[in-house]
């Protein structure tokens, strides 16, 4: 999947980490330690895209790109910890409770929410998009982050475990875990070029679309993938006896249910009149992925 804003979302991601050597090393340490394990980076580069689509600048782009990647990264952390889902790798490498502690990675995934935030509202944001587009940005990631959002949707997964939950919960699930993440992405793009509300909406339509579809298809590689292909351990929503797509609906029906999200996310794009070849084509990558 070409991502043509990575290395400049790279540089600037790495560059809201404090510089220099503190006392509190370690916290650091495991901060930029997530943080440059990589992946995709799908909900920065959806932010500057959609910011470059509805006419703003990458640069005004790249705090909110910033902010929501860190967020994102916290999940990571949090999630892999023996509490949530106890996984010992990510993105091919060790998890981070695994190289620095439990503790410390607590503490990471902390800062790195804390750290979204303040990148956010900061001046330079303010400066680049206004400070009506920076309180607007920073409730909608505090919504679609918490208790309504990722965090709740996270608390329905622990509740789900060694139960058969139903497909109305598992959509809900998915929804609140992992698509309401990416939908921010895509509206933060539109809130940093101050787009107006039709546009808002349709990046909501497509990033709930693709998070839908990017799930399931996660949910596939579970099934079919190996360790090495996907990064990460396979087969662990079985081990916890979780209800997933897969185990409800079979890998057949899964595959239709990606395509309809995937064409749901493309259609919303004709709410816009740029260039929206490299969002349709990103929306089909996720969806054909291998890992």
């Amino acid at each position: 999947m070409n991502n043509p804003y990575l290395d400049t979302i790279e540089q600037a991601l790495f560059g809201c980490l404090p510089q220099g050597k503190h006392r509190e090393q370690k916290l650091l340490d495991a901060m930029r330690y997530s943080l440059e394990a990589g992946g995709k980076r799908v909900r920065p580069m959806l932010t500057v895209a959609f910011c470059a689509l509805c006419g703003g600048s990458v640069e005004a782009a790249l705090p909110f790109a910033c902010a929501v990647e860190m967020v994102h990264t916290y999940s990571l952390i949090h999630d892999d910890l023996p509490c949530m889902d106890d996984d010992d790798l990510r993105r091919g490498k060790p998890s981070n409770h695994k190289v620095f502690g439990e503790d410390t990675a607590l503490l990471a995934g902390d800062a790195l929410q804390t750290l979204a935030f303040e990148v956010l509202s900061g001046d330079e944001a303010a400066a680049l998009a206004g400070d009506s587009a920076c309180r607007r940005a920073c409730s909608t990631l505090a919504k679609y982050a918490g208790c309504v959002g990722m965090a709740g949707g996270q608390m329905i997964d622990l509740l789900s475990e060694n139960t058969q939950a139903p497909l109305e919960v598992l959509q809900e699930l998915v929804s609140k875990k992992t698509a309401c993440l990416i939908r921010a992405a895509c509206e933060l793009g539109c809130l940093a070029a101050n787009a107006d509300a039709a546009k808002l909406k349709a990046a909501a339509v497509y990033g709930e679309g693709i998070g839908m579809a990017f799930q399931i298809q996660d949910d596939i590689l579970d099934c079919t993938s190996t360790d090495e292909e996907l990064g990460k351990p396979v087969g662990s929503d079985a081990e916890n006896q979780k209800s997933t797509f897969v185990s409800l609906l079979g890998i057949e029906k899964c595959r239709a249910l990606v395509d309809s999200y995937t064409n749901q996310a493309l259609s919303a794009l004709d709410a816009f009149d740029g260039d929206t070849s490299m969002l349709k084509s990103y929306a089909l990558a996720l969806a054909q992925r291998k890992n």
